[in-house]
């Protein structure tokens, strides 16, 4: 797998704004994405089908983790150089295993779990990581609360109006509550969940042939789990194709009493597309894109430093992205994860 783009696609305004539409809502129609960007259905249409079958774009249906009874947690695994980039791409391989990234001179990966059990996680954890010849370590971060990222999307391109964004948001998801409980997921929304989880704006026909549901039904329980908050429609891309050529993570320390300021800080920046509070001596993450180090530097001395609370940051770079969500990055291009064996 290789991170370099060697021919970048130009993505003029209106792909960027037609991607930030998708942002706001994913599965909109393409004749009201048509009417909010003010260009014809076929324009529209062409326009996602380019962008998606070149792997710059794909819309794709999550389940919202704790929501779900997922166990997610971020980890930092140390490697033997020689060793950091096999370990990464068998991490990647796995289906309950997001977010992988190469970072800190190559001997560090930085992924995301998304385990059904606690007995799964800790098998990762206990067993199969500390096992893998050339791992040096592992610290697990628990998430606690999540800021932005998820069903909170990211507006940070700020290509669309205040209108066009106001006239594509959907109410609230019920889930980003704290006193929301558990959702069971049966066996009719997983499968609807298998299809989604490729394309995010598969139709109803085709959710409708893998469920086993009408048509209507199939639209009424895809509508039904994104109004509980069990599912959300989220929009990946490779931020290079946009020209944000410089990712890092932030492993931020936080007093207590700041930390739920902080967090709601970040969330609003436009450089973070992720942040949340996490478990650990650094207990707030967060993942920020810029176009180039300059800006990162910029946004280090002027946004982080107005941020009342912090008292140390641990910059991390990225160096290769290897999966984004349920993707593997290759050529800067996203494409589909392999059917397990």
């Amino acid at each position: 797998m290789q991170q370099s783009v060697n021919n970048p696609v130009e993505l003029d305004e209106l792909d960027q704004a037609l991607i930030q539409a998708l942002m706001v809502d994913g599965r909109a129609s393409f004749s009201r994405l048509s009417e909010v960007l003010e260009v014809s259905d076929q324009t529209v249409v062409r326009r996602y089908r380019r962008m998606r079958s070149s792997g710059l774009v794909r819309v794709v249906g999550l389940p919202l983790g704790r929501r779900v009874g997922l166990y997610e947690s971020w980890l930092r695994v140390q490697c033997a150089p020689d060793a950091a980039l096999r370990v990464a791409e068998a991490l990647a391989r796995r289906p309950d295993i997001a977010w992988v990234k190469l970072c800190s001179g190559g001997t560090e990966i930085h992924c995301m779990t998304k385990t059904r059990s606690t007995r799964d996680r800790d098998a990762l954890l206990l067993d199969k990581l500390p096992r893998t010849r050339r791992v040096t370590g592992v610290t697990a971060h628990t998430i606690l609360r999540t800021f932005i990222g998820g069903a909170v999307p990211w507006f940070g391109m700020g290509v669309l109006r205040p209108d066009q964004v106001a006239a594509l948001e959907r109410p609230p998801v019920p889930a980003s509550e704290p006193h929301q409980g558990r959702y069971t997921l049966d066996e009719t929304e997983l499968a609807l969940l298998a299809v989604l989880g490729r394309d995010g704006r598969a139709g109803y026909g085709e959710l409708a042939r893998a469920s086993g549901l009408s048509e209507s039904t199939a639209r009424r329980r895809v509508e039904r789990l994104r109004e509980v908050g069990a599912m959300y429609i989220d929009v990946e891309l490779v931020p290079r194709t946009l020209g944000y050529e410089a990712e890092s993570t932030l492993m931020l320390t936080v007093s207590p009493a700041s930390l739920a300021e902080a967090g709601a800080a970040l969330g609003s920046h436009p450089e973070v597309p992720f942040a949340a509070a996490v478990t650990g001596t650094s207990n707030l993450l967060a993942v920020v894109v810029c176009r180039d180090t300059d800006a990162l530097y910029t946004y280090m001395t002027e946004r982080i430093g107005a941020v009342p609370g912090i008292q140390q940051v641990e910059v991390i770079p990225t160096l290769r992205t290897i999966k984004r969500a349920g993707m593997l990055v290759e050529d800067g291009r996203l494409v589909d994860l392999p059917p397990a064996p």
